[in-house]
Formats: C-alpha cells, sequence, structure tokens
C-alpha cells in the first residue's frame, strides 16, 4: 500500500473491513488491556509492597493514582499527536516506552524509584491508548463494524479490572510483588513486532501543527490541582494554605487554557463539542463512573485481604466479577443500543448500577465476601452501555481526521476518572478509619502500644495489623476487631457513594432522551 494513501487519508466510509483489520484488532486489545491492567493489578500488590517498601501514606497515594494521573494529563496532547505524526508510530513509541518502564517498575528498589517507572508508564499509556482506538476508526470504516469493534475495544479495556487481580493473585502467590509489572514486557515486545505488519498508518492531511503554548498551559494546569488534591487528601503539616493555593493556580491556568483553545484554528482541545449536550453528559459520566469504581476496587481489593484475610488468588477471584461484568455490559450494549434511543439505553443501565452499589453497603466486618462480589458486578454490569455506546459517541463527534484528538478526550475522562476515584474515595476511606481509630488506638497505648505503633495503627489498616502483635492477645483483638470495622465503614462510603452518583448520571440522561424526543 502507498505510503502516502495509507498516511494521508482514510478509507472509504463504504469499505468492509477484512481479515488484517480483525487480526489487527486483535493486536490493539494487548495494550488496550494491558495499559487499564497496570492500574488494577496494583491493588492487590499493594499490601506486599507496602510491607517491603514502607512508603508514607503520600507516597502509597502516588505510587497508586500517579500512573492514572500522568495518564489523563498527558492524552490529550497525545491524542492530538498521533493524529499529525501517525497513529501507528505513536503506538509503537507508546509500547516501547511502556515495555521499558515496566521493567524499571519491577525491579524498584524504593519508593522514589517506583513512582518514577509509573510516572513513566503514566506518559507512555497516554501514547498508548488515543492511538488504539483512532486506529480503529482508521481500520473500520462501515457503520455497524466499527460500532462492534469499539464494543470489543471497550471490553477489552474495562475487563482488566477483572484480569488485572487474577493474574496478580497468581503472580504474587508465586513471585515478588514486581513480577506483576514485568509481564508488559513480552507483550509490548510482540506490539513492536506485529505492528508494523497489521496496523495501517494514518496522519491527519490537514493536521496543522502543535501548539507547544496549548500543551504547556495544560500540564500547568493539571499538576498544581493534582499536587493540591493529594496533599488535602493526606495532610503532611503546615496547613490547607498551600495545596489550596496550588488548585487556585491550577485553575487559573486552566481558565487560560479554555482561552487559548477557544481562539486556536486547529486546538489541542476542541472545546465546541461541548456544545453537544449528549457528548458532554458522557464525558463527565465517564469521569464519574471512574471515581467510583476505581474507589470501589481499591477499598474492596484491600478489603477482602486485609479485613477477611484471602490470599491474593482467592480475593482477585471474588473481585473478578467486576470486570467480567463490565465486559458483559459492553458486549451487550450494541443490542440494547439498537432497542432504544442512546440517551435511554445509558440511563438503564446507569440505573442498575444503583442496587449494586448499595448491596456493597451491607458487606459486614466479619461476614463473607459473597454481597461484595455481586454488588461489584451489578454495579459494573450497569456501567457497560455508558463505556461502550458512549466512547462511540464521542469518536463519532469528529471527522475521521481528527479521531485521535476525540479518542484523547474518552480516555482522558476514564482516567482522570480511575485517579480520581483512588485518591478522593481512597482518601476519604482513609480519613474515616483515621477518624474511627482515634478511641481505640488510645485504649491501645492504654495496654503498652508504644507511641511510634501507635501512630502507624491511627495511619493504616495494615500498621493496625502490625501494631497487634506488640500487644497481649485480649487488647490485640481489640485493636484488630475496630480497625477492621474502621476499614470497612470506608468501604460502605465508597458504595453510598456510587448509589448517588449511579442515581444522578441516570436521572440526567433520562432528562437529554426528554429533551430529544420533544425536540
Amino acid at each position: 500500500m502507498s505510503t502516502t494513501t495509507a498516511e494521508t487519508a482514510p478509507p472509504p466510509t463504504t469499505a468492509r473491513a477484512g481479515r488484517r483489520a480483525w487480526l489487527g484488532l486483535a493486536l490493539l486489545a494487548l495494550p488496550t488491556l494491558l495499559v487499564g491492567l497496570d492500574m488494577n493489578v496494583l491493588f492487590l500488590a499493594l499490601p506486599r509492597l507496602t510491607a517491603d517498601l514502607r512508603p508514607s501514606g503520600t507516597e502509597q497515594l502516588w505510587i497508586t493514582d500517579s500512573y492514572g494521573f500522568m495518564t489523563a494529563g498527558f492524552v490529550i496532547t497525545m491524542g492530538t499527536l498521533g493524529d499529525r505524526i501517525g497513529r501507528r508510530r505513536l503506538l509503537l513509541i507508546g509500547a516501547a516506552g511502556f515495555g521499558a518502564a515496566s521493567v524499571l517498575a519491577a525491579f524498584s528498589t524504593g519508593t522514589t524509584m517506583l513512582i518514577a517507572a509509573r510516572l513513566l508508564l503514566g506518559l507512555a499509556g497516554a501514547a498508548l491508548m488515543p492511538s488504539t482506538l483512532a486506529l480503529i476508526t482508521s481500520m473500520f470504516a462501515e457503520a455497524r463494524q466499527r460500532g462492534q469493534a469499539i464494543s470489543i475495544w471497550a471490553t477489552c479495556n474495562f475487563t482488566s479490572a477483572a484480569v488485572g487481580p487474577v493474574l496478580g493473585g497468581f503472580l504474587l502467590e508465586h513471585f515478588w510483588w514486581g513480577s506483576v509489572f514485568l509481564v508488559a514486557a513480552p507483550v509490548m515486545l510482540l506490539v513492536l513486532v506485529a505492528g508494523p505488519v497489521l496496523l495501517p498508518e494514518f496522519r491527519n492531511p490537514d493536521r496543522g501543527r502543535l501548539d507547544p503554548v496549548s500543551v504547556a498551559l495544560s500540564m500547568a494546569a493539571v499538576l498544581p490541582i493534582v499536587y493540591g488534591i493529594k496533599r488535602l487528601a493526606v495532610p503532611e503539616g503546615g496547613g490547607p494554605t498551600l495545596p489550596v493555593a496550588a488548585i487556585v493556580v491550577g485553575a487559573g491556568v486552566g481558565a487560560l487554557f479554555v482561552r487559548r483553545q477557544l481562539h486556536l484554528a486547529t486546538p489541542l482541545l476542541d472545546l465546541r463539542l461541548f456544545r453537544n449536550p449528549t457528548f458532554t453528559a458522557v464525558l463527565c459520566a465517564l469521569v464519574l463512573a471512574g471515581v467510583v469504581m476505581a474507589g470501589t476496587g481499591l477499598l474492596g481489593t484491600q478489603f477482602l485481604q486485609s479485613v477477611l484475610d484471602l490470599s491474593p488468588t482467592t480475593a482477585a477471584l471474588w473481585f473478578a466479577p467486576m470486570g467480567l461484568g463490565v465486559g458483559l455490559g459492553t458486549m451487550l450494549a450494541p443490542a440494547l443500543g439498537r432497542r432504544l434511543p442512546l440517551p435511554a439505553a445509558i440511563a438503564v443501565g446507569l440505573a442498575c448500577s444503583v442496587p449494586g452499589c448499595l448491596l456493597i453497603t451491607q458487606v459486614g466486618a466479619d461476614g463473607r465476601p459473597l454481597p461484595l462480589a455481586v454488588g461489584v458486578a451489578v454495579l459494573a454490569l450497569g456501567t457497560g452501555p455508558l463505556f461502550a455506546l458512549g466512547t462511540g459517541v464521542v469518536v463519532g463527534a469528529v471527522p475521521a481526521e481528527r479521531a485521535g484528538s476525540a479518542a484523547s478526550m474518552s480516555e482522558t475522562s476514564n482516567f482522570l476518572g480511575g485517579s480520581l476515584g483512588m485518591a478522593l474515595l481512597g482518601a476519604a476511606g482513609t480519613g474515616l478509619y483515621q477518624q474511627r481509630m482515634a478511641g481505640p488506638v488510645a485504649d491501645a497505648v492504654s495496654a503498652g502500644l508504644p507511641e511510634g505503633a501507635a501512630h502507624q495503627a491511627r495511619e493504616t489498616l495494615a500498621g493496625a495489623v502490625g501494631a497487634a502483635h506488640r500487644l497481649p492477645d485480649g487488647a490485640a483483638a481489640d485493636l484488630l476487631r475496630a480497625a477492621h470495622d474502621a476499614f470497612t465503614g470506608g468501604l460502605h462510603l465508597a458504595g453510598v457513594t456510587g448509589a448517588v452518583v449511579f442515581a444522578g448520571l441516570s436521572v440526567w440522561f433520562l432528562r437529554l432522551h426528554r429533551r430529544s424526543q420533544q425536540g
């Protein structure tokens, strides 16, 4: 195929994809799974990683969510860059970087090294994700095939919630915690070898110039806000003045970014798309759904291991229904979308998530994992139409030559939601835990617990487990019981938050449906 043709023009709108395109989709499924897996697999590794590297509370949050925040921060730039330099080229660059950073993370000898590796993984992930979705629009021009391909892509993207814990549990049973990162290296090598053969190249023929000022402004807006949220979530002294100031500065720079985008002929982020109410609702819903699912995932997997004392593999199997529920929901979404208008289909799905969230609030510290497994499965099943049909709305809102930029908006919403979920719901759970543990820890100090161990017990559940070994049997049992109840309260908080969020989003999409009927 001529390089000029492949790189400057999309396929004809009536062409049907052949065998090579479907093989290419199968290849694209690999980085799609791995980028999501790299976030989810860390949940199970966190207890062992924490015991080995002993990060502080702030460092632990950086380890868990720096990856997602970096991806969210750079994915818009990367999506637009892919439209300009070539989507396949950017995919291969991202694959090489992701493989190298995975090796660095696997063999990290300290928290600083691991955080740096996670930052690099996030940057590489930002190059991979919009490229995979944008390439689908190049490979599948016929509308029905494209819808099927996007549903498969969405299934792979979110099934990582199931695959990640199961794979992580198996690896943690047999190897050290770094093995959960190392698995990405051979997969990315396969993408580098097979990508040039199976995947077409595509560049926007009217790509224009990438505006470096917009890139700088986008990062200067995101990073201070991220810093401020983290400092407010886990205070380290000095009061709230500095983090609040950082958030204000970030918001101010964000306003400059928005103003610049509205005046550029080829903006980094086309904000005019937000005039479409369904487009806006989908992106907001993707963020909020990501908050609930990631926060529940973080707290739920730790609950299974640290409160119910399940092995990593057993915990992974009990939590796998979340990813399986998303996968089933995304696969069923096209059939639902053919029977209902799109806003109504999404509203019905999100309404089905509410009972799952409420079931999570009934999980007990001394109970069984079944209510949690059923709750997360129902929660995830209802999000399927949002992820599959909503992604199609976002990508379909722009011409094919700008699909990378549109895909980056969808991915920004996904990863920003996931990172905010781990940061905000994780911090809320930690705050509730620390509040409820003040009295029990004071009792433990009276029973002979040293002040240093008492501080650790107040900070985290892992610290309470360690402190219990230094107490007499009766006092140790009381401390552990209080710690388990306090941590379970954080999981209940995530369930209540999810029920409110999904109910509100369902009402929003129903109103969009009614307005479309009236119009």
